[in-house]
């Protein structure tokens, strides 16, 4: 962990804060901070490092490892900050590997991915995302908040899984996959670092990070304080946003055989949040079961011919989908302290943890349901703008009816793994518990007068979740490792609710469900840069809160049956110095999947049935020579509904990525291009005879970056850096993903963030 110590200088702390301090009132930065990258960043000499460069496993974008088994794709810390944006949360990072859909609709880090992140198909909440291997999100859905957590300057490398991984691969939702994001370590020698962004839509982030280097003088400590400030207009009218983030991480040596860590964060964000936009030539009621396309379409056009693809939310205050009445005030914490320890050959890593998500947010009743002035106008007299009886008024005396809630919750949990040589193979064995209490309320409101007309719910729910695992991995020969796994699912779900979502009513609920899941895997090498896998597992996901929003969950048939899945996967890794090659099938068989949508701003959940997953992937690079490489990915994935015989909502069948890499001394350039095929948005219903609704036509967007890292041999210190980037080159401004409906049932649609330039710099003070 540590190599040459340096002693602690108080001074640095101290001007890493005042720099903090004076960065606070300012705002935005860019991905690029290398003077604040990785730990033993200069352990070699420049021709070692020139030729690790020039190779196709340095400049891959995504790549599997070999010891993968199951499809993976990793993304280094080095690739995330010379490509993504600064603002950029981890859905716009992964958005590149394969099977993966991610947009963000206000621009990247402006606002929580819609219409994903997906990958194959299954939704947010149908895979995990762990932080240094835990896994966190909200227990009500076990949805993620991209905006409200962890920022792209933090994180090291990030993997992607899409399988349910082995017995020991723990959380609520593995079978649709792991997002797995690892925080960077600390450097080894002490530094400050500022950086920052400016570019389109008003952005500006500035941050600055202090870095202790290792300390002799407190046992080789070693830290990073990491804090930032951004600001944004957004690419949508009047979505802007302010986020304030701070990061720590700090490791010790324990003796001879043990490494403390603590990592603690802390966000702050206030935002304004758009609901979509209705547009030609669907703005029509959605029909349901039995409907047809032609009932889904209409002659009025929609706030997107009018307004074009920027529309976000009025500046009418007039309107429910006025600006100031829409928005949200979130605080997150997260913290953990891990404890790795070797005792002779056994190996124990336990990690405490908590986590916190406080949500304050208000919103018109129907923002974007008027029937005045294409909805920006919520008036008493439709004017034609809008479908006969199907918009949502104010109220009768003009004022303006809204909704206020909050969502807070804390999650407390342990983590415990081991593992220890038994006989010929290893042995892995771990538990992890959680317990997640969540406080929500809703009322209806009176904007104008600020009454509170009508509480829609008021209650506290818990989940606790605990997996125990225990897996085998037996060296059948020197090539094959052979390991099968078990682990078993306990979740245990309570509400104690004075008014009930839905029903209104007073409920006091708990149940629980248990389910054991093997697991496993094959694992051979045929040579030191060629391995293959294949894999069997089984998945398990509880029910929703959803599901207790009934007058009585012990009996009603909507209450129970979880969503549970059967894996296969087989998949080859192939790697040299000039290319990184991998692919993989894949077989999924899911029974009873659910979906959500929002209609009027309240996400509702539908329950598919039984569902089939196939498909095949492919990733590579290719390393030209003097500096250049070539890099791609495929996948197909056909998703279907087993009642209806469609394609599930939202699925495109096809994704493909081309990039263009160069990276040749102190410069950094690629072109990227994400292509999603076509899909559908909707479905009347997931019987026979159902059909598909909206069709959304495949799109493309290409990214540009251009970064510059001073060597120390000129004006710039060591370390330094200057980059620019060019988001949606072509500026494609498609309709991606339908958006849910209003509240009275008219679509709404997501649009791609138009044409963006940030320019970034990071400046080190050593």
């Amino acid at each position: 962990m540590q190599t040459q110590p340096y002693p602690f200088r108080p001074s640095r702390l101290a001007q890493a804060l005042v720099v903090a301090l004076f960065a606070a009132p300012l705002a935005h930065a860019q991905t690029t901070d290398l003077g604040s990258v990785q730990a033993g960043a200069d352990t070699g000499g420049v021709r070692a490092a020139a030729h690790k460069q020039h190779s196709a496993p340095a400049q891959a974008i995504t790549q599997a490892p070999l010891a993968a088994r199951q499809p993976q794709s990793v993304i280094s810390r080095h690739v995330i900050e010379n490509t993504q944006a600064a603002s950029a949360n981890y859905s716009d990072i992964i958005n590149i590997a394969p099977s993966v859909v991610s947009v963000d609709p206000n621009g990247p880090g402006m606002m929580e991915s819609q219409g994903g992140p997906t990958i194959r198909g299954f939704q947010d909440g149908q895979y995990n995302v762990t932080f240094d291997g835990i896994p966190w999100g909200d227990s009500n859905d076990f949805t993620h908040h991209t905006t409200s957590y962890f920022m792209q300057q933090d994180i090291g490398d990030t993997v992607v899984d899409r399988g349910p991984g082995d017995a020991s691969n723990i959380g609520p939702a593995t079978f649709g996959g792991t997002v797995a994001l690892h925080s960077k370590d600390p450097l080894d020698k002490p530094g400050t670092t500022l950086y920052g962004t400016v570019g389109s839509f008003g952005t500006r982030l500035l941050g600055a990070e202090f870095d202790t280097g290792v300390m002799k003088n407190y046992g080789d400590l070693r830290a990073f304080i990491d804090y930032r400030q951004l600001r944004s207009d957004g690419y949508l009218s009047n979505a802007g946003l302010k986020r304030q983030n701070l990061f720590i991480k700090a490791e010790r040596p324990v003796g001879d055989s043990s490494l403390l860590t603590f990592v603690a964060m802390k966000n702050d964000l206030t935002q304004h949040v758009p609901y979509g936009v209705t547009s030609y030539p669907y703005v029509a009621p959605q029909p349901g079961t039995g409907g047809t396309v032609a009932q889904s379409m209409g002659t009025l056009p929609g706030q997107l011919q009018v307004f074009g693809p920027s529309y976000g939310l009025s500046g009418n205050p007039n309107s429910q989908g006025y600006s100031a009445y829409n928005y949200d005030n979130i605080t997150t914490d997260f913290e953990y302290v891990d404890l790795k320890t070797s005792a002779g050959d056994l190996q124990i890593d336990n990690k405490v943890y908590t986590y916190a998500y406080y949500h304050n947010g208000y919103n018109g009743v129907d923002p974007n349901g008027g029937g005045c002035n294409y909805g920006t106008l919520n008036c008493l007299t439709p004017d034609g703008t809008f479908p006969a009886g199907q918009d949502t008024p104010n109220n009768a005396d003009g004022t303006v009816p809204g909704q206020a809630m909050y969502m807070n919750y804390r999650s407390w949990g342990d983590l415990l793994r081991t593992e220890q040589r038994v006989g010929p193979g290893r042995v892995k064995a771990g538990l992890w518990y959680d317990h997640q209490s969540n406080g929500r309320y809703q009322g209806e409101t009176n904007i104008s007068t600020g009454a509170v007309t009508a509480i829609d719910r008021l209650m506290t729910d818990t989940l606790t979740q605990a997996q125990p695992y225990v897996e085998y991995a037996w060296n059948a020969t020197p090539a094959l490792v052979v390991t099968p796994g078990l682990k078993y699912a306990y979740f245990r779900r309570s509400i104690d609710a004075t008014v009930n979502q839905k029903t209104g009513t007073a409920l006091s609920y708990a149940q629980t469900w248990t389910k054991l899941l093997p697991a496993i895997d094959l694992h051979y090498t045929f040579a030191p840069n060629w391995t293959a896998y294949a894999q069997a597992a089984k998945g398990f996901l509880a029910p929703n809160l959803k599901d207790f929003f009934v007058a009585d969950p012990a009996v009603s048939s909507a209450g129970v049956a979880p969503e549970q899945t059967t894996n296969y996967q087989v998949g080859s890794t192939w790697k040299s110095r000039r290319m990184t090659l991998s692919g993989d099938i894949y077989a999924i068989d899911f029974s009873n999947q659910v979906q959500s949508q929002k209609i009027g701003g309240v996400t509702y959940f539908r329950n598919l049935g039984k569902t089939t997953y196939r498909g095949i992937e492919a990733e590579g690079t290719y390393y030209v020579g003097s500096g250049v490489s070539v890099y791609a990915n495929a996948a197909y994935n056909k998703a279907t509904v087993s009642g209806s015989g469609l394609q599930v909502d939202g699925v495109p069948k096809t994704t493909e990525a081309l990039g263009l890499v160069y990276n040749d001394g102190p410069w950094y350039a690629s072109a990227i291009t994400k292509f999603v095929g076509s899909r559908h948005g909707a479905s009347t219903d997931s019987v026979a005879g159902s059909v598909a609704l909206y069709p959304l036509a495949a799109y493309h967007v290409t990214n540009l970056a251009l970064n510059y890292t001073a060597q120390g041999d000129g004006a710039l210190p060591k370390g330094a850096k200057l980059g620019v980037q060019l988001n949606n080159v072509f500026d494609a401004t498609d309709v991606y993903a339908y958006a849910g409906q209003t509240g009275n049932g008219i679509p709404l649609f997501w649009t791609i963030p138009g044409r963006s330039v940030m320019l970034n710099f990071s400046y080190p003070f050593n």
